[in-house]
């Protein structure tokens, strides 16, 4: 037996944390951007995949204006920093609603490194950044679908295994529902079939 569920009878706030409990495991861009005036902002969002293969798009959701958005808007840059499980209590800590003029890295105090392609830094222990130029904005509702086509990929050698990222080196963070966080289980192994194969054997 199912319970049904009724989007306008629930109510955005508690039909959104019914969406954010089953649309799980998420992966979290955590994006550093430039202000205007040149602070560094530094935030996670766990509305993030990828968009395009070629050219190379990845997008993020920003749910409301906040500063990764407006910044990403006045300057057509951003990074997205891989969450590794290592860094859990700094990434959360940046989650802070910390005014546009603080800093998410001197606040929390994360370290960070230049770019190579675009302006806003890169967080120096992160394992893997990606180094955006905005593609295209979409809005939708009260919140805002960013596209950045990644011009530059930095991925940090000891992630790396027979010239591939290896997602047990790596240990990506995720986010569940509520304030669950998730991290890397069991990893299964398993190739597609090709149709002139089926039926597998």
């Amino acid at each position: 037996m199912r319970v049904d569920h009724d989007p306008e009878a629930l109510g955005a706030g508690a039909f959104y944390r019914l969406l954010t409990a089953v649309v799980v495991p998420r992966p979290i861009a955590w994006v550093s951007t430039l202000a205007a005036d040149g602070t560094a902002n530094l935030a996670p969002h766990s509305f993030f995949t990828v968009a395009c293969t070629d050219p190379p798009i990845v997008q993020f959701t920003s749910v409301g204006r906040k500063d990764s958005l407006r910044n990403v808007e006045a300057t057509g840059e951003f990074v997205v920093n891989f969450a590794p499980e290592e860094l859990f209590e700094q990434i959360n800590a940046t989650a802070t609603d910390f005014p546009a003029h603080e800093s998410e890295f001197d606040a929390v105090g994360i370290e960070r490194e230049p770019s190579l392609r675009v302006r806003p830094p890169r967080v120096a222990a992160s394992p893997v950044a990606l180094e955006c130029r905005l593609h295209s904005t979409l809005v939708l509702g009260d919140c805002t679908l960013v596209l950045g086509e990644v011009v530059h990929a930095a991925v940090h050698e000891d992630a790396v295994v027979d010239g591939h990222p290896d997602i047990r080196r790596l240990r990506p963070l995720s986010r569940l529902g509520g304030n669950e966080w998730g991290t890397v289980g069991e990893v299964h192994d398993l190739a597609r079939v090709r149709y002139r194969d089926w039926p597998p054997s």
